[in-house]
């Protein structure tokens, strides 16, 4: 029995000596496999550093070559300008310069010409606004006018011809000249003085009565003088002259102890005088 066991305690460690030496070869294998790959990989990384270098170094020759080539451009340019390569050099420095100085000048006048359409704009909208005021203005003169026109008033002249619309104020006078029907002399005669001319006839205050509104003037016309006596205020005197024989009326609208005021009305088509006291 204690030989039996003596042996089982050879066998055992026969074993744990055999697997320990299978452990330190798989650990060898192990190892060798990693040394093999880090040299494998080692030696791809050498072969690429050198293909880098390469095409690197091709760069920078081909970069050299380029430069060279420029270099040697630059020095036949300036052989052919008849200049060295440093005036060369600083005349492209000052081209560079005024071309810095044209853009930043074409820059500052686009500036500028934003500024003034800008207010060409906002001038033109003033316009338009002016012009809406203006319309809006012409719109009111024209409805005052009219409505000043439908205060005046028609009557029956001196010689029983229908007279057209007369005017009892000055106020009422510009309303017929704008009118434009026909010619128009303001007046203000004078009680004694000499005959007056207006338009082509002449006038001349005879007498007037402040009370009753009346007065007496003398009208000369193609070398004859007829006297209009004792008339209205605002009453149309009427009477022909020229060749033509048109018809003339003249409506006195104010009278006081020295003079009286009024006015002369010729067709559009009558002589136009040569001089006159007062016009249309």
């Amino acid at each position: 029995m204690a030989d039996e066991g003596e042996h089982l305690a050879e066998v055992h460690t026969a074993s744990e000596g055999t697997a320990a030496k299978w452990i330190m070869l798989l650990l060898a294998v192990l190892y060798v496999a990693g040394s093999l790959y880090f040299l494998f990989n080692l030696r791809e990384r050498i072969d690429q550093l050198g293909k880098d270098q390469t095409t690197s170094n091709g760069q920078i020759a081909d970069l050299t070559k380029r430069m060279q080539s420029a270099e040697a451009d630059s020095e036949t340019l300036a052989t052919q300008l008849g200049m060295t390569k440093k005036e060369l050099a600083a005349r492209s420095a000052e081209l560079q310069r005024e071309q810095a100085a044209q853009r930043a000048s074409q820059q500052q006048l686009a500036e500028q010409q934003k500024q003034q359409i800008s207010q060409v704009n906002g001038e033109v909208a003033n316009v338009k606004t002016d012009v809406g005021g203006v319309k809006t203005d012409v719109a009111s003169t024209k409805a005052e006018l009219a409505a000043a026109e439908a205060k005046l008033q028609s009557a029956v002249g001196d010689l029983g011809v229908q007279s057209g619309l007369i005017a009892t104020t000055r106020g009422d006078l510009e309303v017929l000249k704008h009118k434009g029907d026909r010619n128009y002399y303001e007046f203000t005669l004078i009680k004694g003085a000499s005959p007056q001319p207006v338009s082509t006839v002449s006038l001349q205050l005879k007498k007037t009565d402040v009370k009753k509104g009346k007065f007496t003037v003398n009208v000369t016309a193609d070398d004859k003088t007829i006297e209009k006596r004792d008339k209205n205020i605002a009453e149309p005197i009427q009477f022909y002259t020229g060749r033509d024989h048109l018809l003339y009326e003249m409506v006195i609208w104010s009278v006081d102890k020295k003079q009286a005021v009024g006015y002369l009305s010729t067709p559009k088509g009558a002589p136009v005088p040569v001089t006159t006291t007062t016009g249309q």
